[in-house]
């Protein structure tokens, strides 16, 4: 062979092993994956990576717990400083955010090849959540939604026998439960301070809450005003205090107490009202969807994903670990372990949610929640909606004014996102023209 011949194979081989490298392949052994996940979730996950580790010998998981508080904070720091992990949880409303900086790795590649994750298994709006732009950018982990919980024997003693299904129906129960109640007493509480009350009303309505492509705000539409209308007459009437959440001493016990009759909460307090139920209340609760203007209304796609960072040199083995979180069977000893509730439908016929009475409802709303706006500015909009429609209630605010100060806020919180989408219109222009 010559010495040019045998240049060429050398270089032919050395490019053979490069696209071999490019399919995604690991190393046989020796693949640490850095997984950042949150709070009580990286406590608990911690549990079942061995399992994992097992099945795939020379695949090592270090698992880093990041404070929720921080986490936000931590990932902006870490994606300037190129710092990222393999793979991570992120709060559903922060995919938008990590999409649009070109952070995450598409998934979609990797689900078309997979035999576990299917994605008609997951509730659609959970799943609506991770596609940014038509491409998916992370997997369902975990779901969270909002609903009602409610004291049986106080409604009954008003005189219903089940919760209500519409506005109409709920706004009789909470006069007649506020007449029941007395003074010093309450039919709901919602405090002031949250905004996912009144985010759910609104996300029951056909209007979305921005519009222009996601670049101005929508809250002068004839649906969220009719949102922001049965919110405050909830106040206005009596029937819910107008205090935040800091200014009720417990909201567990006021809810055994007496103090109000409905909530809306997440699942995590199914554990938390059980845990702290006086023996003399037990079945005397429950939970429900929540009524909306014309039915069971929509609520909130909440909860987290699990993502890989395109900076991952181990994507092949980042995926095997979220394959592995995604059984079936994984989220059912996931929810055992910590009671968050599964993204999957085949995961929910483990009897402990299955025969649950009070996790059916969640079941039911699951199937009519709604992602909320994908921009990576929605978490600035829900204080905004926060703070203004606190003053609507509390007062000094009207309505009208209250849409108006809205759009106007969340109009300057989209400044830049107007800027950039005005700029791909006009280098999108002449390339229309010439064609």
């Amino acid at each position: 062979m010559s010495p040019a011949m045998a240049r060429l194979r050398r270089a032919s081989l050395l490019l053979l092993a490069l696209l071999l490298g490019g399919c995604g392949r690991e190393p046989a052994d020796g693949v640490t994956l850095r997984f950042w996940a949150m709070g009580r979730e990286a406590e608990v996950v911690s549990g079942l990576i061995g399992e994992f580790e097992a099945e795939n010998p020379g695949i090592h998981v270090d698992v880093q717990n990041i404070p929720w508080t921080a986490a936000h904070e931590k990932l902006l720091t870490a994606f300037a400083a190129d710092g990222l992990p393999d793979l991570c949880q992120l709060g559903n409303t922060w995919i938008p955010e990590f999409a649009t900086l070109g952070s995450l790795t598409p998934l979609r590649p990797y689900v078309d090849a997979s035999t576990v994750v299917q994605p008609a298994d997951y509730f659609q709006g959970i799943w609506d959540t991770n596609l940014i732009e038509g491409e998916l950018v992370g997997i369902p982990w975990y779901v969270d939604t909002r609903l009602l919980f409610y004291r049986k024997d106080l409604l009954r003693k008003a005189g219903f026998d089940r919760p209500p299904r519409t506005w109409a129906q709920w706004e009789t129960m909470l006069a007649a439960v506020k007449r029941m109640q007395g003074p010093d007493r309450y039919a709901v509480l919602m405090p002031v301070n949250e905004f996912e009350q009144q985010l759910s009303f609104a996300l029951q309505q056909p209007d979305p809450l921005l519009r222009d492509d996601g670049t101005r705000g929508n809250f002068r539409s004839a649906g969220f005003r009719r949102a922001l209308a049965f919110y405050e007459n909830m106040f206005a009437q009596g029937w819910a205090p107008k205090i935040s959440e800091t200014q009720i001493s417990n909201v567990w016990d006021e809810f055994f107490n007496g103090f109000y009759v409905f909530y809306v909460s997440g699942p995590w307090n199914i554990r938390e009202f059980k845990r702290l139920q006086p023996p003399g209340l037990a079945g005397e609760w429950g939970t429900a969807v929540l009524p909306g203007p014309d039915g069971p209304g929509a609520g909130i796609a909440g909860g987290t994903s699990l993502v890989i960072f395109r900076s991952s040199r181990h994507k092949q083995a980042a995926w095997k670990l979220i394959e592995f979180l995604s059984r079936p069977q994984i989220q059912r000893r996931f929810y055992h372990l910590i009671g968050d509730l599964p993204p999957r439908r085949s995961s929910w016929d483990d009897p402990a949610l299955a025969n649950d009475p009070l996790a059916a409802p969640f079941r039911d709303q699951l199937e009519r929640v709604k992602p909320t706006p994908k921009v990576l500015e929605w978490e600035r909009i829900a204080q905004e909606l926060r703070i203004v429609t606190e003053q609507v209630v509390r007062g000094g605010l009207g309505q009208d004014a209250a849409v108006r100060e809205l759009d106007r806020n969340v109009d300057a919180i989209l400044a830049k996102r107007r800027w950039i989408h005005a700029q791909r219109e006009g280098a999108a222009a002449p390339q229309e023209q010439q064609r």
